[in-house]
Protein backbone atom coordinates (compact mmCIF):
# COMPACT_ATOMS: atom_id res chain seq x y z
CA UNK A 1 0.00 0.00 0.00
CA UNK A 2 1.81 3.37 -1.17
CA UNK A 3 1.62 6.25 1.22
CA UNK A 4 -1.44 8.28 -0.78
CA UNK A 5 -3.43 5.40 -0.41
CA UNK A 6 -2.97 5.10 2.96
CA UNK A 7 -3.13 8.66 4.03
CA UNK A 8 -6.80 8.56 2.47
CA UNK A 9 -7.63 5.46 4.31
CA UNK A 10 -6.67 7.35 7.39
CA UNK A 11 -8.18 10.19 6.37
CA UNK A 12 -11.83 8.81 5.67
CA UNK A 13 -11.27 6.65 9.48
CA UNK A 14 -10.41 9.91 10.90
CA UNK A 15 -13.58 11.54 9.88
CA UNK A 16 -15.92 8.91 10.20
CA UNK A 17 -14.80 9.12 14.05
CA UNK A 18 -15.51 13.04 14.14
CA UNK A 19 -18.84 12.58 12.82
CA UNK A 20 -19.70 9.74 14.78
CA UNK A 21 -18.33 11.71 18.21
CA UNK A 22 -20.18 15.17 17.00
CA UNK A 23 -23.27 13.21 16.47
CA UNK A 24 -22.92 11.63 19.30
CA UNK A 25 -21.90 15.31 21.92
CA UNK A 26 -25.51 16.98 19.79
CA UNK A 27 -28.00 14.43 20.28
CA UNK A 28 -26.70 11.68 23.41
CA UNK A 29 -28.03 8.42 22.82
CA UNK A 30 -29.13 8.00 26.53
CA UNK A 31 -31.84 10.76 26.43
CA UNK A 32 -32.94 10.02 22.92
CA UNK A 33 -33.74 6.43 24.36
CA UNK A 34 -35.88 7.97 27.35
CA UNK A 35 -37.43 10.04 25.34
CA UNK A 36 -38.50 7.50 22.63
CA UNK A 37 -39.33 4.57 25.42
CA UNK A 38 -41.83 6.79 26.61
CA UNK A 39 -43.41 6.63 23.20
CA UNK A 40 -43.32 2.85 22.65
CA UNK A 41 -46.43 0.81 23.79
CA UNK A 42 -46.96 -2.81 24.11
CA UNK A 43 -49.91 -4.62 22.64
CA UNK A 44 -52.14 -7.46 23.69
CA UNK A 45 -53.86 -9.97 21.69
CA UNK A 46 -54.70 -13.06 20.08
CA UNK A 47 -52.70 -15.76 19.48
CA UNK A 48 -51.56 -18.91 20.60
CA UNK A 49 -53.07 -20.97 18.04
CA UNK A 50 -50.12 -23.21 15.93
CA UNK A 51 -47.69 -21.10 18.53
CA UNK A 52 -48.53 -17.69 17.14
CA UNK A 53 -47.19 -14.63 19.62
CA UNK A 54 -50.22 -13.30 21.21
CA UNK A 55 -48.08 -10.08 21.54
CA UNK A 56 -46.27 -7.20 19.65
CA UNK A 57 -45.47 -3.62 19.41
CA UNK A 58 -46.66 0.03 18.62
CA UNK A 59 -45.78 3.47 18.83
CA UNK A 60 -47.78 6.59 19.91
CA UNK A 61 -48.60 9.00 17.20
CA UNK A 62 -50.68 11.57 18.50
CA UNK A 63 -51.32 12.95 22.12
CA UNK A 64 -55.23 11.78 22.43
CA UNK A 65 -53.93 8.32 22.33
CA UNK A 66 -53.01 6.98 18.51
CA UNK A 67 -51.03 3.84 18.56
CA UNK A 68 -49.42 3.08 15.08
CA UNK A 69 -48.59 -1.03 15.02
CA UNK A 70 -48.52 -3.25 12.20
CA UNK A 71 -51.80 -5.01 11.01
CA UNK A 72 -51.66 -9.58 11.83
CA UNK A 73 -53.95 -11.80 13.55
CA UNK A 74 -52.69 -10.17 16.96
CA UNK A 75 -55.46 -7.61 16.22
CA UNK A 76 -58.13 -10.20 15.61
CA UNK A 77 -59.55 -9.23 18.88
CA UNK A 78 -59.41 -5.68 20.70
CA UNK A 79 -56.14 -5.74 21.91
CA UNK A 80 -55.24 -4.77 25.16
CA UNK A 81 -52.25 -1.96 25.08
CA UNK A 82 -49.64 -1.09 28.28
CA UNK A 83 -47.70 2.40 28.15
CA UNK A 84 -44.18 2.82 29.42
CA UNK A 85 -45.65 4.01 32.47
CA UNK A 86 -47.89 0.59 33.44
CA UNK A 87 -51.22 2.18 32.89
CA UNK A 88 -53.82 -0.57 30.71
CA UNK A 89 -55.91 0.00 28.13
CA UNK A 90 -58.20 -1.44 26.17
CA UNK A 91 -58.25 -0.43 22.49
CA UNK A 92 -60.38 0.06 19.18
CA UNK A 93 -58.69 -0.42 15.53
CA UNK A 94 -59.77 2.44 14.38
CA UNK A 95 -57.95 2.00 10.79
CA UNK A 96 -56.02 -0.24 8.95
CA UNK A 97 -54.25 -0.63 5.58
CA UNK A 98 -53.34 -4.37 4.62
CA UNK A 99 -51.17 -3.59 1.86
CA UNK A 100 -49.12 -1.30 3.92
CA UNK A 101 -49.55 -4.04 7.02
CA UNK A 102 -50.34 -0.80 8.98
CA UNK A 103 -52.95 -0.49 11.80
CA UNK A 104 -53.97 2.24 13.71
CA UNK A 105 -55.09 1.50 17.36
CA UNK A 106 -57.03 4.13 19.65
CA UNK A 107 -57.10 3.88 23.26
CA UNK A 108 -59.00 6.70 25.83
CA UNK A 109 -56.20 8.63 27.40
CA UNK A 110 -55.05 12.05 26.67
CA UNK A 111 -51.81 14.64 26.55
CA UNK A 112 -49.63 11.57 26.20
CA UNK A 113 -45.86 11.79 24.50
CA UNK A 114 -46.34 10.89 20.83
CA UNK A 115 -44.35 10.92 17.95
CA UNK A 116 -45.11 13.72 15.05
CA UNK A 117 -45.80 12.29 12.13
CA UNK A 118 -43.83 15.04 10.09
CA UNK A 119 -42.50 14.53 7.00
CA UNK A 120 -38.52 14.04 6.89
CA UNK A 121 -35.94 13.54 4.58
CA UNK A 122 -35.39 9.52 2.76
CA UNK A 123 -33.34 7.64 5.10
CA UNK A 124 -29.98 7.07 3.29
CA UNK A 125 -27.97 3.69 3.77
CA UNK A 126 -25.27 3.76 6.51
CA UNK A 127 -27.24 6.03 8.67
CA UNK A 128 -27.35 5.34 12.49
CA UNK A 129 -30.70 4.03 14.36
CA UNK A 130 -32.48 2.55 17.03
CA UNK A 131 -35.03 0.20 17.26
CA UNK A 132 -37.27 0.30 20.18
CA UNK A 133 -39.91 -2.81 20.68
CA UNK A 134 -41.27 -5.09 23.38
CA UNK A 135 -38.86 -7.89 21.73
CA UNK A 136 -39.40 -11.40 23.34
CA UNK A 137 -41.93 -9.91 25.48
CA UNK A 138 -39.47 -8.74 28.21
CA UNK A 139 -41.24 -5.64 28.85
CA UNK A 140 -44.87 -7.01 30.56
CA UNK A 141 -45.72 -4.25 32.47
CA UNK A 142 -43.64 -1.12 33.58
CA UNK A 143 -40.19 -2.69 32.62
CA UNK A 144 -38.71 -0.12 29.77
CA UNK A 145 -39.42 -1.67 25.86
CA UNK A 146 -35.92 -3.25 24.66
CA UNK A 147 -33.67 -1.03 22.42
CA UNK A 148 -31.58 -2.38 20.11
CA UNK A 149 -28.48 -0.15 17.74
CA UNK A 150 -27.02 -0.63 14.18
CA UNK A 151 -27.31 1.51 10.93
CA UNK A 152 -29.52 1.27 7.91
CA UNK A 153 -27.52 -1.27 5.51
CA UNK A 154 -29.55 0.01 2.53
CA UNK A 155 -33.15 0.67 1.13
CA UNK A 156 -34.16 -2.00 -1.22
CA UNK A 157 -37.55 -3.00 -3.29
CA UNK A 158 -39.31 -5.69 -1.48
CA UNK A 159 -41.64 -7.79 -3.51
CA UNK A 160 -43.32 -10.61 -2.25
CA UNK A 161 -44.76 -11.67 -5.56
CA UNK A 162 -41.74 -13.18 -6.15
CA UNK A 163 -42.88 -16.01 -3.83
CA UNK A 164 -39.55 -15.70 -1.74
CA UNK A 165 -40.93 -13.66 1.39
CA UNK A 166 -44.46 -14.25 2.43
CA UNK A 167 -45.44 -10.22 2.48
CA UNK A 168 -48.43 -8.60 1.18
CA UNK A 169 -46.26 -5.25 1.26
CA UNK A 170 -44.81 -4.43 -1.97
CA UNK A 171 -42.63 -1.38 -1.55
CA UNK A 172 -39.36 0.29 -0.55
CA UNK A 173 -37.91 -1.06 3.00
CA UNK A 174 -35.18 0.05 5.03
CA UNK A 175 -32.34 -3.32 5.54
CA UNK A 176 -31.38 -2.85 8.64
CA UNK A 177 -27.75 -4.35 10.10
CA UNK A 178 -29.20 -5.59 13.31
CA UNK A 179 -31.18 -8.22 14.19
CA UNK A 180 -34.63 -6.49 14.72
CA UNK A 181 -37.70 -8.26 13.51
CA UNK A 182 -38.21 -11.25 16.30
CA UNK A 183 -41.15 -11.91 18.25
CA UNK A 184 -42.72 -9.30 19.91
CA UNK A 185 -40.94 -6.45 17.44
CA UNK A 186 -43.63 -5.93 14.78
CA UNK A 187 -45.17 -2.75 14.96
CA UNK A 188 -42.09 -0.97 16.68
CA UNK A 189 -40.52 2.30 16.18
CA UNK A 190 -37.12 3.11 14.44
CA UNK A 191 -35.34 6.02 14.97
CA UNK A 192 -32.61 8.22 14.26
CA UNK A 193 -29.97 9.26 17.03
CA UNK A 194 -31.97 12.67 17.59
CA UNK A 195 -35.25 10.78 17.99
CA UNK A 196 -36.76 11.41 14.76
CA UNK A 197 -39.12 8.65 13.84
CA UNK A 198 -37.91 7.32 10.42
CA UNK A 199 -39.57 3.77 10.08
CA UNK A 200 -41.72 0.79 11.92
CA UNK A 201 -39.99 -2.29 12.11
CA UNK A 202 -41.71 -5.17 10.37
CA UNK A 203 -43.12 -8.82 11.13
CA UNK A 204 -41.08 -11.66 10.92
CA UNK A 205 -40.13 -12.43 7.27
CA UNK A 206 -38.08 -15.28 6.25
CA UNK A 207 -37.09 -16.16 2.98
CA UNK A 208 -38.41 -19.96 1.85
CA UNK A 209 -35.70 -20.68 -0.36
CA UNK A 210 -32.78 -19.88 1.72
CA UNK A 211 -34.35 -20.10 5.08
CA UNK A 212 -32.61 -16.41 5.94
CA UNK A 213 -34.44 -13.84 8.09
CA UNK A 214 -34.99 -10.22 6.30
CA UNK A 215 -34.61 -7.21 9.31
CA UNK A 216 -36.27 -4.23 8.14
CA UNK A 217 -38.39 -1.12 8.46
CA UNK A 218 -41.52 0.27 6.87
CA UNK A 219 -40.29 4.18 6.08
CA UNK A 220 -41.91 6.40 7.59
CA UNK A 221 -42.08 8.17 4.59
CA UNK A 222 -44.77 5.42 2.91
CA UNK A 223 -46.62 5.37 5.82
CA UNK A 224 -47.16 8.99 6.41
CA UNK A 225 -49.79 9.62 4.45
CA UNK A 226 -52.35 6.72 5.48
CA UNK A 227 -51.23 7.41 9.67
CA UNK A 228 -52.15 11.27 9.10
CA UNK A 229 -55.07 10.27 6.79
CA UNK A 230 -56.55 7.89 9.59
CA UNK A 231 -55.76 9.75 12.53
CA UNK A 232 -57.07 13.20 11.41
CA UNK A 233 -60.40 11.20 11.04
CA UNK A 234 -60.33 10.64 7.59
CA UNK A 235 -62.18 7.13 6.07
CA UNK A 236 -59.35 4.63 4.74
CA UNK A 237 -61.94 2.74 2.73
CA UNK A 238 -64.98 3.73 0.40
CA UNK A 239 -68.30 3.55 2.79
CA UNK A 240 -70.86 0.40 2.46
CA UNK A 241 -73.09 0.83 -0.35
CA UNK A 242 -76.57 0.58 1.07
CA UNK A 243 -78.19 0.24 -2.19
CA UNK A 244 -79.04 -4.31 -2.23
CA UNK A 245 -79.41 -5.80 -5.50
CA UNK A 246 -81.99 -8.71 -6.07
CA UNK A 247 -81.08 -12.06 -4.30
CA UNK A 248 -81.09 -13.61 -8.40
CA UNK A 249 -79.03 -10.82 -10.04
CA UNK A 250 -76.20 -10.46 -6.41
CA UNK A 251 -73.53 -12.81 -5.10
CA UNK A 252 -73.78 -14.56 -1.71
CA UNK A 253 -71.96 -16.97 -0.34
CA UNK A 254 -73.55 -19.67 -2.48
CA UNK A 255 -72.57 -17.66 -6.02
CA UNK A 256 -68.77 -18.20 -5.02
CA UNK A 257 -68.42 -21.26 -3.08
CA UNK A 258 -68.08 -20.12 0.40
CA UNK A 259 -69.19 -21.90 3.70
CA UNK A 260 -68.87 -19.26 6.55
CA UNK A 261 -68.50 -20.20 10.02
CA UNK A 262 -71.22 -20.56 11.94
CA UNK A 263 -72.95 -17.07 12.62
CA UNK A 264 -74.02 -17.36 16.02
CA UNK A 265 -72.72 -13.97 17.47
CA UNK A 266 -73.79 -10.27 16.62
CA UNK A 267 -70.15 -9.84 15.54
CA UNK A 268 -69.36 -13.28 14.34
CA UNK A 269 -65.74 -12.48 11.51
CA UNK A 270 -65.74 -13.37 8.35
CA UNK A 271 -63.85 -16.89 9.09
CA UNK A 272 -64.23 -19.29 5.87
CA UNK A 273 -64.88 -22.94 7.25
CA UNK A 274 -65.11 -24.28 4.16
CA UNK A 275 -64.49 -24.03 0.37
CA UNK A 276 -66.55 -25.55 -2.67
CA UNK A 277 -64.54 -27.39 -5.04
CA UNK A 278 -64.49 -25.88 -8.44
CA UNK A 279 -65.92 -22.88 -7.46
CA UNK A 280 -64.98 -19.30 -7.78
CA UNK A 281 -63.64 -19.40 -4.09
CA UNK A 282 -61.69 -22.58 -4.80
CA UNK A 283 -60.61 -21.43 -7.96
CA UNK A 284 -59.16 -18.17 -6.48
CA UNK A 285 -56.88 -19.67 -3.98
CA UNK A 286 -58.92 -19.51 -0.79
CA UNK A 287 -58.62 -21.90 2.16
CA UNK A 288 -60.65 -22.79 5.19
CA UNK A 289 -59.49 -20.32 8.13
CA UNK A 290 -58.97 -17.32 5.91
CA UNK A 291 -60.54 -14.21 7.34
CA UNK A 292 -61.76 -11.74 4.91
CA UNK A 293 -60.84 -8.45 5.59
CA UNK A 294 -62.20 -6.17 2.93
CA UNK A 295 -64.61 -6.82 -0.09
CA UNK A 296 -63.42 -3.96 -2.73
CA UNK A 297 -62.30 -1.42 -0.50
CA UNK A 298 -64.89 -2.14 2.51
CA UNK A 299 -63.97 -3.45 5.39
CA UNK A 300 -65.51 -6.27 7.05
CA UNK A 301 -65.92 -6.60 10.56
CA UNK A 302 -68.17 -9.50 10.86
CA UNK A 303 -70.54 -11.56 8.75
CA UNK A 304 -73.19 -9.33 8.16
CA UNK A 305 -71.12 -6.95 6.88
CA UNK A 306 -69.65 -9.39 4.14
CA UNK A 307 -73.07 -10.76 3.51
CA UNK A 308 -74.58 -7.19 2.89
CA UNK A 309 -71.53 -6.16 1.03
CA UNK A 310 -71.55 -9.17 -1.70
CA UNK A 311 -75.44 -8.00 -2.03
CA UNK A 312 -74.77 -4.91 -4.15
CA UNK A 313 -72.21 -6.85 -6.45
CA UNK A 314 -74.01 -8.07 -9.41
CA UNK A 315 -73.16 -11.49 -9.90
CA UNK A 316 -71.65 -11.05 -13.73
CA UNK A 317 -68.74 -9.29 -11.92
CA UNK A 318 -65.79 -10.28 -10.39
CA UNK A 319 -65.68 -10.28 -6.57
CA UNK A 320 -62.13 -8.55 -5.09
CA UNK A 321 -60.81 -9.81 -1.23
CA UNK A 322 -57.94 -8.99 0.92
CA UNK A 323 -57.72 -11.63 3.84
CA UNK A 324 -55.75 -12.77 6.25
CA UNK A 325 -54.24 -16.28 6.41
CA UNK A 326 -52.09 -16.39 9.57
CA UNK A 327 -49.61 -14.06 9.37
CA UNK A 328 -49.82 -13.12 5.38
CA UNK A 329 -52.07 -10.62 4.18
CA UNK A 330 -53.42 -11.90 0.59
CA UNK A 331 -55.21 -9.81 -2.13
CA UNK A 332 -57.87 -12.31 -4.29
CA UNK A 333 -60.26 -12.11 -7.08
CA UNK A 334 -63.26 -14.07 -7.31
CA UNK A 335 -64.63 -14.64 -10.58
CA UNK A 336 -67.74 -16.51 -11.16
Amino acid sequence: MNNRIRYVIVALLATLVLNTATLQAQYPVKKTIQDARRKVVKVYGAGGLGGLEAYQSGFLVSPEGHIATAWSYVLDVDPVVILDDGRRFEAEVVGFEPQLELAVLKIEAGDLPYFAIREVPPTQAGQPVLAISNLFNIATGREPASVMQGYVAGVAELDARSGVFKSAYQGEVLILDLVANNPGAAGGALVTRAGELVGMLGKELRDARSGAWLNYALPATTLRPRLLAIVSGEAIVEPPKTELLARDKSHNFETLGLLMVPNVLDQTPAYVDAVVPKSPAATAGLRPDDLILLVGKVRIENQDRLLEQLRSIDRRDPVSVVLQRGSEILSLRLVR
